[in-house]
């Protein structure tokens, strides 16, 4: 982890725009009547609509997807009482977190009070602005009773992190470090270390899981809190403990199964540690120093299982885990409280969650091969995309159960869905290939099997029912690297295409290439070694129907994979060149990008023919091609190089294609604005017509776009997607995740099913 200095922290807050976030406009604003039913006079019907029942503002406001974060900065992170305007950074902060991982908007909302009374008064003020309040960094015992009143005095959930947030985490984390240890939560001795509202919220919350208060000892900065002492608050003495034998943390820690510290920095010392029983649990969380270095507590007992509160180490404990989701689900709902059903909802959410095998865009994020359940994994990372879900669903449910939801969600499956779509996880799009794929799998071969990427993409695309996977490769290295990845091989075929047994087929092959290519001067030699190359041999397999579709690209340069398509499977009939496309989906829709890959510098005819190509492709994922020729320059303004081979393309297509939305040559932001091109240029056909489809000039401009895109918005792109070849000869590169693999798989298995159905027609 990279060292955070004073210099870049400042920098950060106050480039650019200062703060770190603001309010979007959700509804179009461009005219006079946007303007006029957003405000004056239309804005008065949904008021009158409210007014008759308060639950419509669910309805016609942002009520139903606004947390406030409050705090009057008096705990503020590890800074203390700070004031409350000192604090708003961190109540930013956790607006940014809230938006960035369930999709929640917040107001940020410092209250520059300390009376508890007075600052109950002006939360219980504001509330009905919002869907939700977190309460966030306000100092113990005085958050407690403030929380409390708020939860009994409004009607919508309410939750201070600072307590719940640390507790369910860390209880979620106790439940598997107790399971990895073999040890029972009723039989364990845990000792706290700290005493404010972290401390005293996760020891009740361990409490509610079975931990019995006669195993556990707390202490504060005075020493165990036992039954003689006479300065305890509430809180306190409920966790004051019989025994008389113990004060110092020392002497509370031997024999302990379990250390949670939310206390201060390097209070625990290894011999400490080494008094504990066997597979102790420790939980060091004060940050930014722990209670004991992680490397410390390893060292002096390896068998420990370490968390804390720390990115850099395995199983940090960090509340982006739960409050995100908690709220999701309240919000969902509608829940007038969040309650002790919905949090335990989430801790067995959170700690199944560590048991499931973990997407590869976690393991990329840490650059890991493959985290498993077991001692430095089990709690789950921040960036693991299944929490939205899991946590959410989890959290929702349990307000349903428990009688505090007032909203009902019928179709969990539809519910999923929309989560994934509001975290850009998943979209109809991509849902729809998967969906139509597994109506009729077929076999796909995967060129470079060896490949980490490609080897679990082929058996993810087997575990989604979307392929019957073929692997190209050393059938040794194979099974042992995912014996490394931890990758169920069972029902994965595996081709070694360079061993003995492959001799006949590798010859088959060959005879039939030659064959094809004997006019070109291919003899039977040539066409054999040609065999001994992955790309040639999966692709003949397509060819001679041993297999329905090839995936490649990871390791093979573009121009040998495009001459060997060229060679084994050829262009379709009708047309002399093919292409590729990219597809975004964005949140203003789906736009289909072309040639993306493979035409570096086309002429007319080339363009032509990926205009050509491009149109029936965006009709085979069930879209009405509306389509832009782009340019540097609008009609003509032009007449040499490239504009005038896209307006000559144009005009091809225009006398050709008569009952085709296209239009151009045009510069992108008249074919992505309607309105601008409508009044500028009037007399195109696409008037009134949003475009869809973009034809870039050239390959430079067109993969230059797509990146940009994708690096800019960080949405998904599926592609690149063959068009133009005789079989389904699909495309990956070096840069492409698993995910992206197992699109293209999608894509792949379609395009095979949908050549079937014709050749059955002919």
């Amino acid at each position: 982890m990279a060292k955070i200095t004073k210099e870049a922290a400042l920098l950060y807050h106050s480039q650019g725009k200062p703060g770190k976030i603001e309010v979007v406009p959700t509804k179009p604003y461009s005219t006079q009547t946007d303007l006029s039913l957003a405000y004056s006079p239309g804005v008065a019907e949904p008021c009158l609509e409210i007014e008759k029942n308060p639950q419509d503002a669910y309805k016609y406001t942002a009520k139903g997807n606004l947390v406030a974060v409050i705090s009057n900065g008096t705990a503020v992170l590890g800074l203390g009482d700070i004031g409350a305007l000192s604090g708003k950074p961190v109540m930013e902060g956790k607006g940014l977190l809230f938006k960035i991982y369930a999709g929640i908007d917040v107001f940020d909302i410092e209250v520059d009070e300390k009376d508890p009374e007075k600052f109950i008064a002006a939360v219980k003020a504001i509330a009905p602005t919002f869907g939700g309040i977190n309460l966030e960094d306000i100092k113990a015992p005085e958050c407690f009773e403030i929380e409390r009143r708020l939860k009994e005095e409004l009607d919508i959930p309410v939750m201070h992190d600072d307590q719940h947030g640390t507790a369910i985490i860390s209880s979620a984390g106790l439940i598997n470090a107790l399971q990895v240890a073999g040890k029972k939560i009723e039989e364990v001795k845990i000792v706290v270390n700290g005493a404010g509202a972290s401390a005293v919220s996760c020891t009740k919350l361990y409490v509610s899981l079975g931990a019995r208060l006669e195993n556990i000892v707390m202490l504060d900065s005075k020493g165990v809190i036992g039954k003689a002492r006479t300065d305890l608050n509430e809180q306190k003495r409920y966790f004051a403990t019989e025994r008389t034998d113990i004060r110092t943390l020392e002497e509370a820690i031997k024999g302990a199964d379990v250390f949670l510290g939310l206390s201060k920095g390097n209070v625990l010392t290894t011999d400490m540690v080494k008094s504990m029983a066997s597979t102790p649990i420790v939980f060091a969380l004060a940050n930014p120093v722990p209670e004991i270095a992680y490397e410390d507590a390893m060292a002096c007992r390896p068998d420990v299982l370490m968390s804390t509160g720390r990115s850099d180490y395995p199983n940090q404990i960090n509340n982006v885990i739960g409050f995100p989701y908690i709220f999701r689900g309240a919000l969902d709902t509608q829940a007038s409280t969040i309650n002790e059903e919905m949090k335990i909802a989430a801790v067995y959410a959170i700690a199944n969650l560590a048991k499931q095998p973990v997407p590869d865009v976690v393991n990329e994020v840490y650059h890991v091969s493959s985290l498993t359940f077991g001692p430095e994994y089990f709690i789950p990372k921040p960036v693991d995309p299944r929490l939205i879900t899991e946590v959410s669903m989890a959290v929702a449910k349990a307000a349903m159960e428990s009688g505090v939801a007032r909203k009902h969600i019928e179709d969990w499956g539809a519910y999923k869905l929309r989560l994934l779509e509001l975290m850009g996880y998943e979209s109809k799009l991509t849902r729809q290939l998967y969906e139509l794929a597994r109506q009729d799998p077929q076999r796909v071969v995967f060129a470079e099997g060896g490949h980490p990427n490609m080897l679990k993409a082929a058996v993810e695309a087997k575990a989604e029912g979307i392929c019957h996977p073929i692997l190209l490769g050393n059938d040794e290295r194979i099974h042992k690297l995912a014996q490394e990845l931890d990758l169920n091989l069972e029902g994965v075929e595996i081709v070694n295409l360079r061993h003995d047994c492959e001799t006949e087929r590798r010859e088959r092959y060959a005879h039939i290439l030659a064959k094809k290519r004997s006019r070109e001067g291919e003899t039977y030699e040539e066409a054999n070694d040609k065999m001994f190359e992955r790309n040639y041999f999966g692709m003949m397999m397509v060819e001679t129907g041993d297999a329905d579709a090839f995936i490649t690209g990871l390791y093979t340069k573009y121009t040998s994979t495009i001459k060997a398509a060229k060679e084994v499977i050829g262009i379709r009939s009708g047309y002399n060149h093919f292409g590729t496309m990219h597809i975004v989906n964005s949140k203003k829709g789906t736009y289909f990008l072309a040639d993306t890959l493979i035409n570096r510098h086309p002429d007319t005819e080339t363009l032509t023919d990926v205009a050509k190509l491009a149109a029936e492709t965006v009709r085979f994922f069930n879209h009405t091609p509306v389509m832009a020729m782009l340019s540097y320059s609008n009609f003509g303004s032009d007449e040499t190089g490239s504009p005038a081979r896209v307006h000559e393309a144009t005009s091809y297509m225009h006398e050709n294609y008569p009952e085709l939305a296209i239009d151009g040559e045009m510069q992108v932001n008249f074919a992505m604005d309607r309105e601008l091109r409508d009044a500028k240029y009037p007399f195109t056909r696409l008037k009134g017509k949003d475009v869809n489809t973009l034809i870039f000039p050239n390959l430079n401009s067109a993969n230059s776009g797509y990146k940009l895109i994708q690096a800019m918005t960080q949405r998904e792109l599926i592609g690149p997607i063959q068009m133009g070849l005789n079989k389904p000869i699909h495309f990956t590169d070096i840069e492409s995740s698993v995910r992206d693999i197992v699109n293209i798989t999608a894509v792949a298995v379609i395009d095979a099913i949908v050549d079937k159905k014709k050749a059955r027609k002919e």
